[in-house]
């Protein structure tokens, strides 16, 4: 199937690694033009160097940080036409689960949110000018089922995400009208550093359960989670859903949520 991204110009923050990275690669094998926002590049960001590819840093902790992404992004390729606000999950040099409702304090709160939530509004709030010129402007913004499914871990992870979620439905609302789709898509636990990095999610559970980093992430988190494929989600298969909405193809998609989460989440 052609997608109709040839030529399309992307912005795509927390694209170095996991989800981010492999939407990045999907956009640029459907003939995108793509610009990867983060912090720091990496080996496999930059094996994907190419005419159509800028890497910008930014932190987007940093209330400036979103414009300046969007303005590069307009600066190198002349338009914008998608935002992909795939960065999220513990801010940096915070480490995830958290458990318990008393453990993060106000600070934590507001950090979680910041990353979360404001360096979103922020984003669109830069990117929607551009968007607006487009003929096929598409927003997505990854949450996570764990907005849906409250518990007593991850809890201010979990309703920054349940705002973000509130948030694409009323932008969908608002800018639908004039040509921009806005969606969501929401994932289970998938196998990126979150999980897979010395001290990350893995580690953490394993000490919590007196077990094992790998029993964790092969057996242990999808049981937990009730995953009913058994087993964590791939990067590449929430990439998948990213750049499906993305495309003019999905042009009466818009105020939906889409779940790539191995049946953890189980609502109607």
């Amino acid at each position: 199937m052609d997608l109709q991204l040839a030529g399309r110009v992307a912005l795509v923050t927390g694209a170095s690694k996991g989800i981010g990275l492999a939407v990045v690669r999907t956009l640029l094998e459907e003939g995108a033009k793509v610009v990867a926002a983060s912090r720091k590049t990496s080996p496999e960001l930059d094996a994907l160097a190419g005419p159509n590819l800028s890497h910008v840093a930014v932190d987007l902790t940093d209330p400036a940080a979103p414009a300046q992404a969007v303005e590069h992004a307009v600066r190198t390729f002349g338009a914008l036409d998608i935002l992909v606000n795939n960065a999220g999950g513990p801010p940096p040099g915070v480490t995830l689960p958290r458990f318990g409702f008393l453990t993060p304090d106000d600070e934590d709160w507001a950090r979680m949110f910041d990353f979360n939530l404001f360096a979103v509004v922020r984003a669109i709030r830069a990117a929607l000018p551009h968007l607006l010129a487009s003929d096929a402007a598409a927003i997505v913004n990854v949450s996570t089922g764990m907005a849906h499914v409250p518990a007593p871990m991850n809890v201010d992870y979990s309703a920054a995400k349940a705002a973000l979620n509130n948030l694409t439905l009323a932008l969908s609302e608002e800018y639908g009208p004039q040509g921009v789709r806005v969606n969501v898509v929401s994932p289970g636990a998938v196998r990126t550093a979150w999980w897979t990095e010395e001290g990350g999610a893995a580690d953490v559970m394993a000490a919590a359960f007196g077990t094992d980093r790998d029993t964790v992430m092969d057996s242990a988190a999808p049981e937990m989670m009730k995953m009913v494929t058994g087993r964590l989600v791939e990067p590449q298969e929430v990439a998948d859903t990213v750049v499906q909405l993305v495309s003019p193809r999905a042009a009466s998609t818009t105020g939906a949520e889409f779940a790539v989460d191995g049946g953890f989440t189980k609502h109607i």
